[in-house]
């Protein structure tokens, strides 16, 4: 009965916690009431003090303006302390008043008890007072990272904080010291304390803020620093450095945020031409490049700056050496050095293209690491800075080993020896060119001879150079080819250059360099290096250069000289891909070989339009043609990459046959060849003589590629619709494609023009008078295709410019319109070589960037750029307008209609199988051979009928009057006559098809049935039916066919086979 139930047990025990739980809430507000009470108090407490301090700060900046209260060191001190304590971003005014007040406390005549820096000579307040300074110069730096010097309020509070910084780092302005006696003892002590001061900064960031104030001043296209503000910056920037007697710490600071600001050095030698005496006395450039000399410092350095401010660093550098010959003449090694470590370091993170990673740079491309895109404004003045480094002066000075070399000798000794012997005969016009200098002093020929030691001093020195530029060009992509013309303006750097390496090694020149590219060793990388700066540059030069440069004034290098380069390019690139080197190189090797094949490429291809080496000079003798094809067959990658790269070196006829086997196997391939299985499907065309073209055009624009490239057979209709007698065994369709060809580049029709002078074919920019001009255009392409598909040799010359265009050649880097234009009008070419040797002012001639033309009876100007016709031609962009108007000429004009000729003419010819043939080469593909004929090979690869044999008295005859009575010209005129072109086929006649063929013939052609049992006898056994005097022979050129009247006398016919020949007989179908 006295028991607690259960539940009344629980309730009790929940009343209490919760009453537990009450009590300590209460506790605990009342403890934060208190702790709330106590910051409010004390941030109201805080904030009377602070507007009670503000107050008295104020009062006391009022009373000393008004002159009521005279201030003194210990008053300005005690308000600074004041100051100091309650110091906010809100204070920026009254910590301005107070700078002042304390300079101006510094600017007080004889004063001492006034001067702010005699508080340090105090024993009580000295450290209160270093400690306040410190604090005070402290705000001044951070102050001055976020004024910008452009804005006028800004650039003054710049000018204040940087004089109280000036003030108080150095003691040479302080009045305190300027007595004799007691007040120069002072001077050790106080110059300590400055030092102190300074220490403090540093610590602190304080050329982080010289950085950024210098960077905001000058990073833009115009400085915003006044004369006065750089130097004090420079200056204050430079006292820590000598204060700690240039220690390794210091000069790494200075590099890293003074000497990376975009352009200083550039800024500082136009505005403060004392601070650039400044750094030569202190011998600054010196202790830079020794210190950077050191490869973990230098990558310190690099590793800190990162790209943009590495460049900018880089620039500071080379202007500083450019402004200082003696030092850089002394420290070329060092110096080169560390240029190339900086650039290497930088290569690391230069992209050949975009991607998620990558940004943009206007001189490094493609950047993968951050690019201060601030810095853009500036980079114009890097960039001028940079070009220092392949600038007249630079160059003489880094490559002054080079160029102190003699190449000039008193005629009589004769030239060194030349290992290979055929291929240096010197032509024979040039022979006599030298033999009639006025000069007593004659230029030796360069040739390898060898003789100087790769790991001597002097090699070593200008092989470090040339690593140098080479870096330099493929770190700097964005302005290569204003380095690349830098270091071809000397004429005389690259033969000497050359003249160099020649004398590399024991034997000179190709042994060393093939020695090298087996060996890994830093020497040999080196040797490699030189060899590629000296193809790099060559090349550009030559690119440049126009005809009357190479071939009369010889630039630069003689012709002489560029055969025997061209011999040692040709020799290493041959054993680079035959030697196996090629298939496995990459990385420096491989760069190493494009810039070699390039530079010969460059050779070979303006030895292709027009000849300065001799005969077989680009063929290799030790190369056998069958070796290659068997190689070829079995895939071999070095047979490939010859056929690729040098596919000059095998003889052209070979190349003629390879061509001619890929053409074979491709129709095997598509099943357009006869076999015993199956027979190709065959295409019927019918043709109206009188609309040759238009039928054509109509029938066969429509055909797909493949039935074009399989067999067509015509069959030719009079103006009455009754067909034409005769088969066509592929015979008529030759004669309908060579008359097609002739009509379609007859300039007449207007879809082609012939150049002036040489009569060469190029399309028509008036062409688009046709309709369909462009659909014609492919279709020709096409119909050429066929030809040369075929193996027809067709007459139709070509402007060697619009033949470069279908190989492939413009878009070459390495291609020059202005090399190219001769081919379409000489004259126009020498009028625009002459702007570019006018030596007066070209604006007097009143050009502009745009070119007038007589279209149709109307002048039509077209511009050369957007906005040309107002932009006035002058002596900087005369270059410009030069190429720019060769490439309207050749290109711009005719664009469209290449394009569409390219396309029909691709469609049929793979464009890689025309990559083994120079342009010369494809016209002889074209159009056969421009040699001699061969009157034996044509004898023996004739077909005789109608009773004719080889030893018949009338074939006698024929075969002597072509050797003996005819000349050249009408030997060609007699090949024209029979197979329609004038010139031999490039195999021989072996591959003429159909044969050549003589036919025995008693009738004219309208009678002619062909021939019978007794034509036969008769033309055998000599018997006439009567005196065939008055016919003349005639020809089918569909079949290559001659017919021949059995003449009694060889008088007979020689007369009337040159009047056939001459008259040009034409196309009559049998």
């Amino acid at each position: 009965m006295f028991s607690v139930p259960q539940s009344s047990k629980s309730e009790f025990l929940d009343k209490a916690r919760q009453a537990r739980e009450e009590r300590k809430g209460h506790k605990e507000k009342e403890k934060a009431a208190t702790q709330i009470q106590a910051l409010v108090r004390r941030f109201l407490c805080r904030c009377r003090l602070q507007k009670q301090t503000r107050k008295e700060v104020d009062d006391y900046f009022q009373l000393s303006e008004a002159g009521t209260t005279k201030r003194n060191a210990l008053s300005i001190f005690k308000i600074a302390r004041k100051l100091l304590f309650i110091y906010r971003l809100e204070d920026k005014m009254r910590f301005e008043k107070l700078c002042r007040a304390i300079l101006a406390s510094m600017e007080v005549e004889n004063e001492p008890k006034v001067w702010y820096v005699s508080l340090a000579l105090s024993k009580d307040l000295t450290i209160p007072w270093l400690k306040q300074i410190k604090d005070v110069l402290w705000i001044c730096c951070q102050l001055l990272k976020n004024l910008k010097p452009d804005i006028l309020q800004d650039n003054k509070l710049v000018t204040l904080y940087l004089t109280m910084l000036v003030t108080f780092t150095d003691t040479s302005t302080w009045r305190i010291v300027r007595g004799k006696g007691e007040s120069e003892a002072l001077r050790p002590a106080l110059t300590r304390i400055c030092e102190n001061i300074m220490g403090h900064l540093n610590q602190k960031g304080f050329y982080s803020t010289l950085q950024i104030l210098l960077t905001n001043g000058l990073a833009r296209s115009k400085p915003s620093l006044s004369k006065g503000t750089l130097t004090a910056i420079f200056s204050l920037s430079l006292r820590p450095v000598i204060a700690a007697h240039f220690s390794e710490n210091l000069l790494r600071s200075f590099l890293l945020h003074i000497m990376s600001v975009p352009a200083v050095v550039s800024h500082l030698s136009v505005l403060t031409p004392e601070c650039m005496a400044l750094i030569q006395t202190h011998d600054l450039l010196r202790k830079f490049i020794l210190f950077l000399s050191r490869e973990e410092q230098c990558l310190d350095i690099c590793v800190c700056l990162e790209g943009s401010h590495s460049l900018c660093l880089l620039g500071n550098l080379i202007q500083l050496g450019y402004l200082n010959e003696k030092v850089l003449e002394e420290e070329a090694n060092h110096f080169v050095k560390d240029l190339t470590d900086m650039l290497s370091y930088c290569q690391r993170y230069v992209s050949q293209k975009k991607s998620n990673l990558t940004h943009w740079h206007p001189v490094l491309g493609w950047f993968s690491q951050t690019v201060d895109y601030g810095l853009n404004e500036s980079m114009p003045l890097v960039t001028k800075q940079l070009q220092h480094l392949w600038g007249v002066s630079v160059i003489r000075t880094l490559f002054s080993d080079v160029l102190s070399k003699k190449l000039e000798s008193q005629e009589s000794t004769p030239p060194p020896p030349q290992p290979s012997t055929s291929q240096n005969n010197l032509p024979v016009k040039n022979l006599f060119k030298r033999a009639f200098q006025k000069s007593a002093s004659v230029r030796n020929i360069l040739k390898p001879v060898g003789g100087k030691r790769v790991d001597s001093a002097e090699v070593q020195k200008v092989c470090s150079i040339c690593v140098l530029y080479q870096t330099t060009l493929s770190t700097l992509t964005q302005i290569r080819l204003q380095i690349l013309t830098g270091l071809t303006h000397l004429d005389d750097l690259l033969p000497k250059l050359w003249a160099f390496i020649c004398e590399l090694g024991p034997q000179g020149g190709l042994k060393l360099f093939m020695e090298c590219l087996n060996n890994d060793t830093e020497e040999s990388k080196q040797l490699l290096a030189m060899l590629m700066l000296f193809c790099d540059c060559s090349r550009h030069l030559i690119t440049i250069l126009d005809d009357i440069e190479v071939y009369e004034e010889q630039t630069s290098f003689k012709i002489e000289e560029l055969i025997t380069i061209s011999s040692f390019l040709n020799t290493f690139v041959y054993k680079m891909i035959w030697d196996g080197i090629l298939e496995n190189a990459k990385g420096e090797k491989l760069e190493l070989f494009h810039s070699v094949h390039g530079w010969l490429m460059v050779l070979y291809e303006r030895d292709c339009r027009r000849r300065f080496t001799p005969d077989d000079h680009w063929l290799r003798k030790d190369l056998k043609p069958s070796l290659l094809f068997q190689e070829l067959e079995k895939g071999k990658k070095r047979a490939q990459l010859l056929l690729q790269y040098i596919p000059h070196v095998i003889p052209h006829k070979n190349r003629v046959l390879l061509f001619r086997n890929i053409v074979t196997k491709e129709k095997e391939s598509l099943g357009l060849v006869e076999t015993s299985s199956a027979s190709p499907h065959v295409t019927h065309i019918t043709i109206r003589r009188s609309r040759m073209l238009e039928d054509g055009y109509d029938q066969l624009r429509r055909l797909p590629v493949n039935s074009i490239k399989g067999v067509i057979r015509v069959k030719f209709v009079n103006d009455l619709g009754v067909d034409e007698a005769g088969i066509d065994q592929d015979g008529v369709f030759k004669e309908f494609l060579e008359e097609i060809i002739k009509k379609v580049f007859n300039p007449a029709l207007n879809l082609f023009k012939t150049t002036s002078g040489n009569e060469r074919l190029y399309p028509s920019p008036t062409s688009y008078i046709h309709e369909n001009h462009l659909q014609l255009f492919e279709f020709v392409g096409k119909m050429l295709g066929k030809a040369v598909y075929e193996g027809i040799v067709v007459d139709v010359p070509f402007a060697s410019f619009f033949l470069s265009q279908v190989l492939g050649h413009h878009h070459s880097t390495f291609y020059s319109s202005i090399d190219e234009l001769p081919s379409l009008d000489s004259e126009f070419y020498k009028n625009l070589t002459s702007i570019k040797r006018y030596d007066g002012d070209v604006g007097d001639l009143g050009l502009t960037l745009s070119y007038d033309e007589d279209v149709m009876g109307q002048l039509v100007c077209h511009e050369l750029i957007p906005g040309g016709k107002t932009m006035p031609v002058t002596n900087e962009n005369k270059i410009s307008y030069i190429h720019l108007m060769a490439h309207f000429r050749m290109h711009t004009q005719i664009k469209e209609q290449t394009a569409a000729f390219i396309r029909g003419f691709r469609s049929i010819i793979n464009p890689e199988w025309l990559h083994m043939f120079s342009t010369p080469e494809v016209q002889r593909l074209i159009s056969g051979d421009n040699a001699e004929i061969d009157l034996d090979d044509l004898k023996k690869h004739t077909v005789y009928y109608g009773g004719f044999h080889s030893s018949h008295r009338v074939i006698i005859w024929l075969w002597d009057i072509l050797s003996s009575d005819f000349n050249a010209e009408e030997r060609a005129m007699f090949l024209k006559f029979v197979t329609s072109c004038s010139r031999p086929p490039l195999l021989g006649f072996a591959y003429l098809k159909p044969p050549f063929s003589i036919r025995c013939v008693e009738v004219s052609d309208d009678q002619d049935t062909g021939d019978t049992l007794g034509s036969v006898l008769r033309g055998f056994f000599t018997i006439r039916k009567k005196e065939p005097g008055g016919r003349l022979p005639t020809s089918s050129t569909c079949f290559n066919l001659l017919k021949l009247p059995n003449y009694s006398k060889k008088s007979i016919l020689r007369d009337k086979l040159r009047y056939a020949i001459s008259m040009n007989t034409g196309f009559e179908l049998s």
